[in-house]
């Protein structure tokens, strides 16, 4: 940041916005388990932990999956924290239901190709896994710092990746639990309007 707009910064101070960004930056150093047993209801949690299962399985690498899960949660606390505090613009709310449809519609999806034998085309949820990051960017673009942007894409990227899509729909072991799993908490959340 340059001298100069880091001074008139520190001339535009508001309580409201540092209460805020502290808010943001401690729950960000907190994402662990119990953080996110805070924020996020049984069902989400189940699904949650099935996802680190999945991605623990694919990258043969605990600490790669931890970071992912991490990192998920890091950034939904945020948005929490933002929608919270009223942070979002109209034009921002409408991109937020906008990213919730699409990710109602992702579900819906998911769940369809793990009931109907032979329909799963990982190409159909690369893509409405990148229409979600990408409209979960443009959401939080004023708002959360470069490396929460990161964040966004590791988390996105990480589940877009078409081998792991493939191997998550492919028969039996060791993904087919998993997915049963996912499919049924999606399938709760989605009874319940939570999604």
């Amino acid at each position: 940041m340059f001298e100069g707009e880091r001074r008139a910064r520190m001339d535009q101070f508001n309580s409201k916005d540092l209460a805020l960004r502290t808010q943001k930056k401690v729950l960000s150093r907190m994402a662990s388990k119990t953080l996110a047993n805070l924020f996020i209801d049984d069902t989400s949690g189940e699904i949650l932990d099935e996802l680190h299962r999945v991605s623990k399985e694919f990258t043969g690498n605990k600490a790669e999956s931890q970071k992912v899960l991490k990192d998920l949660v890091k950034v939904a606390v945020k948005i929490g924290v933002l929608y919270r505090h009223q942070q979002f613009s109209q034009d921002e709310l409408d991109l937020a239901e906008d990213f919730r449809r699409k990710l109602r519609r992702g579900a819906m999806t998911m769940i369809s190709f793990h009931e109907v034998a032979f329909t799963f085309e990982y190409s159909i949820m690369v893509d409405l896994l990148t229409e979600c990051r990408d409209l979960l960017l443009k959401l939080v673009a004023k708002h959360l710092t470069p490396k929460s942007h990161g964040r966004i894409r590791h988390v996105f990227n990480h589940f877009a990746n078409p081998d792991l899509l493939t191997k998550l729909y492919s028969p039996g072991d060791p993904y087919g639990p998993h997915l049963k799993k996912i499919c049924e908490g999606l399938n709760k959340l989605l009874e319940e309007g939570t999604l």
